[in-house]
Formats: C-alpha cells, sequence, structure tokens
C-alpha cells in the first residue's frame, strides 16, 4: 500500500512540476509577446510611484493583459525599485519588457506637456502644449506673449511640473540679435550670452533643453548646428553658382529667407538673384534696405521710404553691385539648400501676386504688368478696409 501511496504521490508531483513549468513558459511568453494595446497612449510614472500602482495602471489602460505577470517580470529583472519619473509614449502592441525597459531608463519625457519658448520674427511666444498619443500632433493648452502679456491663471504651476519638458524653438529668418534677446527672456534657461554672434551663424530649429541649461551653451550648438549645415549643403553645391565662397552663399540664403514664406518658391526667388549677379545687375531687395536701417534689431514696423532707398549703404541693393557685406538674418537648411541649388530659370523679376506668393517675369514690361495686378490688389483691399 506505501509502495503505491508513494508512487501516486511522485506522479502527482511530476504532473504539478509539469503543469507549473507550463505555466511559467506560458507567462514568459505573455511577458515577451505584443501586448493587446491597440492604440498609443501616455504613460505618467510620478515621482515615488511604485511597480504595483503603474503595473494596475497598464492594466486598467488595456496596454498589457496581466499586472502580475507584469510585476514578476519587473522583478525577475531586478527593474522593479528602477522606475524613473516621467511621461512616457507607449505604442500600441508594445511588449510588457519592452514598456519596462523604457519607463526604467529614463532620460526625456517622450510625450506629456511640453514648454515652447518660441522665437519668432516679430515676437516671442510662451507655448504650453499636449501630444495627443493618438495622432502624434501636439494640442495647445495655453500661451502668451511674455513681452506684452501675463502668464495666464494657472500656467505656471502646469509649466513648472517636475515631468514637462522644455525647448526652444528659433523660427527661421530671425536675426543674432533677436535670438539673443529671446534667449535672455526665456524663464528656464540660466546664464549670460557673452555678445550677439555674427548674423547667419545660428541654425533656426527647435532644441529641447533641460531647465537651468546655459544660455551661451545653447548658443554654441546653434552655431556647430549652422556651420555643419552650410558645410554639407557647400559640399553638395550646383555647379557654375555666383559665389566664391560659403559665406556669400549663406548671405544669399539669408535673402531668400526674407523674400519669400513659400517653401516651393525658395529655388525660384534663388534663380532670380542668381540671374541678376550673373548679368551684372543690381540685386533690388527690400529686406537689405531695412536690414541696414534696422541692424537687424527688431521690425521696421513701416514701409520704406525714398530716402532710405536712395541713401547709399553697405546693405542698399538698390545702390551697391552684388551681395551686401553679410547675411541679414539666420536662414534655415531649406533657404540655404535653395541657394546653392536654385532652379534654372530667366527670371529677372518677381512681385507679390496677392495669394501669399509671387508673381515671376522675365521682362521688365511684363513684371510691370505684375506689379500693376498687386497694385490694384492692395488698393482693393485698402477699400474693403476703409469699408469696415
Amino acid at each position: 500500500m506505501w509502495r503505491n501511496i508513494v508512487s501516486n504521490f511522485l506522479t502527482l508531483a511530476i504532473v504539478v512540476m509539469i503543469a507549473l513549468g507550463g505555466l511559467v513558459a506560458w507567462a514568459k511568453r505573455q511577458y515577451v509577446e505584443p501586448g493587446p494595446l491597440a492604440q498609443a497612449m501616455c504613460l505618467r510614472v510620478a515621482p515615488g510611484a511604485n511597480i504595483r500602482g503603474v503595473s494596475s495602471d497598464l492594466e486598467s489602460a488595456g496596454a498589457i493583459r496581466s499586472a502580475y505577470i507584469f510585476r514578476t517580470g519587473a522583478q525577475y529583472q531586478d527593474k522593479a525599485s528602477q522606475l524613473k519619473f516621467g511621461s512616457y509614449l507607449i505604442e500600441p502592441k508594445s511588449t510588457m519588457q519592452g514598456i519596462v525597459d523604457q519607463i526604467t531608463a529614463g532620460g526625456p519625457s517622450t510625450c506629456g506637456t511640453e514648454l515652447v519658448f518660441r522665437i519668432g520674427v516679430s515676437g516671442n511666444e510662451v507655448l504650453l502644449r499636449e501630444l495627443d498619443p493618438a495622432t502624434g500632433d501636439y494640442k495647445k493648452v495655453a500661451e502668451y506673449n511674455p513681452e506684452t502679456e501675463k502668464a495666464p491663471e494657472g500656467f505656471e504651476s502646469k509649466a513648472e511640473a517636475a515631468d514637462v519638458r522644455t525647448r526652444v524653438t528659433v523660427v527661421d529668418g530671425v536675426t543674432s540679435w533677436q535670438i539673443v534677446q529671446g534667449l535672455r527672456e526665456a524663464p528656464f534657461l540660466s546664464g549670460d550670452i557673452a555678445e550677439v554672434p555674427a548674423e547667419g551663424a545660428l541654425a533656426p530649429d527647435s532644441y529641447e533643453v533641460k531647465r537651468g541649461a546655459d544660455r551661451q551653451a545653447l548658443i554654441d550648438m546653434m552655431i556647430d548646428r549652422q556651420a555643419k549645415i552650410l558645410a554639407d549643403a557647400w559640399a553638395g553645391r550646383a555647379d557654375g553658382l555666383p559665389y566664391d565662397t560659403p559665406e556669400q552663399a549663406l548671405t544669399m540664403a539669408s535673402i531668400v529667407e526674407k523674400e519669400t514664406g513659400v517653401p516651393s518658391e525658395r529655388a525660384q526667388v534663388a534663380s532670380v538673384f542668381v540671374n541678376r549677379l550673373e548679368k551684372g545687375m543690381k540685386l533690388q531687395t527690400d529686406p537689405t534696405v531695412i536690414y541696414g536701417v534696422t541692424g537687424g534689431k527688431g521690425m521696421l514696423g513701416r514701409g520704406l521710404r525714398q530716402s532710405e532707398l536712395r541713401k547709399a549703404t553697405p546693405y542698399n541693393t538698390y545702390v551697391i553691385d552684388g551681395l551686401p557685406p553679410g547675411p541679414i538674418a539666420n536662414p534655415g537648411r531649406a533657404a540655404i539648400e535653395a541657394a546653392l541649388h536654385p532652379d534654372s530659370t530667366k527670371y529677372l523679376f518677381f512681385v507679390a501676386d496677392g495669394s501669399g506668393g509671387h508673381a515671376f517675369a522675365t521682362t521688365i514690361a511684363q513684371h510691370n504688368k505684375n506689379v500693376a495686378a498687386w497694385r490694384a490688389i492692395e488698393k482693393k483691399a485698402q477699400e474693403n478696409s476703409s469699408a469696415n
């Protein structure tokens, strides 16, 4: 009898061990296989959060099938106590193991709230926005102009949360003086800037920074980035361009940047100025004259006077031959590429066409017709404005 009991016990033990082994294998598969999440989500791991709370949030959101397996897997990897606070974008079908690795690796938040200090041509803006995980687009939460407005109620408390990312965005065509002034206003940066960098030397772009980041270090990053962009573009430039140096190309790019805000027109505008240089014609571009008046310190805020168009200055391209002595703004990558890869056209003139773009012409007669059409559009707009 005892022999039968022992035999039955051993058989049962073996069955249990096999069952447990199968259960463990199943749990391991669950941990590493794609999860059930159908749509991206933003997971916020608060300071002081624990693996139990996070696993429960993930299970409730439908990102994982089992909070228990998630916790057990994290413990097995010795990562259960290594959570890093922040906001994490969890992609559809993410594995439990992948999520554990993501929320314990740390680094910048990949979703949630972002504080953006935007330096623009006509002024600066402070923007608080949140990423919509489903679409990948940002939705504006609040904004204000730091020069003329106070922060909206509750803005500061939201902006100063520990997991809010901070970013400085510099718009194409902003001058170096405007960038320096803007950075000095950014409340989440520290330190001063030694001097205003050379015009054109800074790369317009979006820069993610940490709170308390040094302003001069950010300026140095912008200089390095623009130098690389220009060097790469110069190395791959088209043949036969009327520029002897990368600096001259940068000057042309800055003119193109200021002359059009329509991306598809940049190479056409560049072709006009290249054609004029090759024919020995004056460039006759208003933005260079404006820069000579303002020195890049803000906008002119009015139309150019005839006396300013006639006055001889290094930047008055109605008077001087060829390019001005340097850039008139910080051009973006696209404008630099356009200056070094202009369209092949015979255009020598262009004027606004009322749609936000320009009408191009090869002859003065054709250009005069385009100018007359633009003047008619301006007159009608003025009449409508007066009537209202």
